[in-house]
């Protein structure tokens, strides 16, 4: 069937996203993210504290993970790595870093009151989930965590 005349012609449709080398690899390290979270929410649950908000964005911000203990609310900033060639994954939280996290941290006591009640101070903790290679066990961590190597930094800055 012809078009008619004072019809233009259907544009092509654009074209499927990469589904390249770049693409799986930004799916692969958001998935080695998100495990490096839930290791570290996993982490921080087993030595007390209670997490009560995850991957929350304010301000344009986001803050990883956010925990209460004690009498302390601990605003905590995850690094998830694979290896170290490409440097210690608590180097990455540098000062640029900690202001926004600082920033965002003002921002959500600000709007959340109730959940700040009772607190009487608060802190910055950085946690470093490191993926051992496969093979490598952690032979410190409860079975299922055996291949993440963590570190917590309480008071990192």
């Amino acid at each position: 069937m012809k078009r008619p005349a004072n019809r233009p012609p259907t544009p092509p449709s654009p074209e499927p996203p990469a589904r390249g080398p770049e693409r799986s690899a930004e799916a692969d390290r958001a998935s080695l993210g998100r495990r490096g979270e839930d290791a570290a929410a996993h982490h921080l649950a087993a030595r007390g504290y209670q997490i009560i908000a995850r991957n929350v964005r304010v301000d344009r911000v986001e803050l990883d993970l956010i925990a209460r203990r004690g009498d302390a609310i601990v605003f905590v900033e995850v690094k998830t790595r694979r290896g170290v060639r490409h440097g210690q994954a608590a180097e990455a939280v540098d000062a640029r870093k900690q202001r926004r996290l600082r920033h965002g941290a003002q921002a959500w006591l600000a709007t959340r009151p109730a959940e700040a009640q009772g607190a009487r101070r608060h802190r910055f903790d950085v946690v470093t989930c490191l993926l051992l290679e496969d093979g490598a066990r952690n032979e410190t961590s409860a079975p299922e965590a055996a291949r993440w190597s963590i570190e917590q930094w309480e008071s990192a800055f």
